[in-house]
Formats: structure tokens, sequence, C-alpha cells
């Protein structure tokens, strides 16, 4: 019987060799706005809504938010959308997922940053809870949240726990941003499939490179620890003064490392 095909929204950009952008829960591909044009002048970029989040639609019946089911999810999209063996990049979610499509062989490179899966249980709870309340902040009515997020103050108090500068971020983006983490159907199903989840796969044969910020209030960066002694042969790096989503917070930094983790198959194959 015929697979069915995983309907996903996404941005595509640019050519050369593909490269995959995942998200982290609750956010859309536009995390990743702030790279997109230095990725997409060296590769063909594609930027995935992920199943259930931004304006992709829940998976087909049947399938589960576990994590093979979510490797499986993105092993079928890059089917679908024609990639074989694309270089991937992640943010949180996406990060974590990026390394398990790496261990598997399946993508020629990946970048990681602020991967999940790296926590203790107490680690866990607090992403959990954090992120769970900044969902729920966002059901608040319109008539009182719009003049909170567009006072500037307000906005920079709100942003610190995903960014390490708030003030970079605009009223526009976070109210949008607030929009989907709300309407993301999969959010509460990726994170009850999570609460048991850590990182326990072969390290990837393929070049991984694993990036966090040292402002991350989201996953801690004493996590960063964990990752370097399950990922040896990957390349650590710190980003200096980003938060946990730092494609916002240092977008040079972020595309320069995911360029030259590209490239570096290049450089091995030579």
């Amino acid at each position: 019987m015929a697979r069915q095909p995983i309907e996903v929204a996404f941005e595509r950009r640019g050519n050369g060799s593909p490269l995959v952008l995942l998200h982290g829960i609750g956010h859309r591909w536009q995390a990743w706005a702030p790279v997109l044009d230095a990725l997409s002048a060296r590769h063909d970029v594609i930027a995935v809504d992920l199943p259930g989040f931004g304006r992709s639609p829940l998976l087909p019946d049947g399938r589960g938010y576990d994590m093979p089911s979510a490797v499986q999810a993105c092993a079928d999209i890059f089917e679908d959308l024609g990639l074989s063996r694309p270089h991937v990049a992640g943010n949180s979610l996406g990060a974590v997922i990026s390394l398990e499509l790496a261990s598997r062989g399946l993508v020629s490179s990946a970048t990681a940053l602020a991967p999940a899966g790296f926590w203790t249980p107490r680690d866990r709870a607090w992403a959990l809870r954090v992120l769970s309340m900044i969902r729920l902040s966002g059901r608040s009515p319109s008539w009182l949240l719009t003049p909170l997020i567009r006072n500037r103050l307000f906005r920079m108090a709100a942003g610190c726990a995903l960014y390490g500068h708030p003030s970079r971020m605009t009223a526009e983006i976070m109210l949008a941003d607030l929009a989907s983490m709300v309407g993301g159907g999969a959010f509460d199903l990726v994170a009850e499939a999570g609460r048991d989840y850590v990182f326990a796969s072969p390290p990837p044969s393929v070049p991984v490179t694993v990036a966090w910020g040292t402002r991350d209030r989201i996953l801690w960066p004493r996590q960063a620890r964990r990752a370097a002694e399950l990922l040896p042969r990957a390349r650590h790096v710190w980003l200096h003064r980003a938060g946990h989503v730092p494609m916002i917070d240092e977008p040079e930094q972020v595309a320069s490392l995911i360029l030259a983790t590209c490239a570096s198959v290049t450089a091995r194959a030579a």
C-alpha cells in the first residue's frame, strides 16, 4: 500500500546542494528568516514548518510524535520533496531531530543549535514548563496582549527567556510567533511524547556541529557538556551572547557555522 504523502508548509530559496532547516517546538519556519539570505546564496534552502506547527497540518492518522516517528516523518518529507541526503540544521527540537537523522545516515551533515535531549529530568521539566507558560500567555485576549507586546520594555522582559538580545525582536514577529505557538496542534503531542526522551543514538559518521548560546535560559548551557560526551567526534561551539533561538540573536555567527558544516563535507571528500 502506497504511503500517504506528508503535507508541510515550507519556504524554499537559492540554488546548490539542499539544506533543510528545522525549527523548535511551537515555532515556525520564519524562525530562520534572519539567516535565509546568507544560506540561500550557497544552497537550495528549504525551511520547513514541522507537522502540526506553523501552517503544516498534523501528521496523517496513525502516525505518532515520538522521536522515531519524527525522524521517519522527516525522511518521508525529504522523499516527498525529492531530496536525497540533504544537509540539515535545526534548533532545539529541530536540532535533536537533525542529530537523529545524522545518526541514521539520512543526511550529509547536521548543525544542531541548542539540541533537546541532553537534559536531566529536572532540566527537561524546566524547559517544557517554561515553553508551556509562554504558550499559555499567548492565549491572553488581544486587547490585553497586543498593547503589552508593543511596549518595548515589556517585550524585552518577556523575550529574555528565548533570546539573548530580546530588543532585536519586533512586536509584529513576537505576536505572530505567539499566535503560531498557540495554534501549534502538535505542541502537547510532542511534549508528551518527549517526556522520557534522551539522546542515546550512535554518534553520526557525517560532519556534525553542536552549538549552544551562552545565554540560553530554556536548555541551560551546562547541557552542552553532556552533548560533548555523547558526540565526541562532533565540533562543539559556543555562541556568545546568544539565547535559545540564536538565529535572532547572532544571525551572522549562525549562518557562518551552518555554511562551514556543510562545506566540511566537500573538504572531507577531497
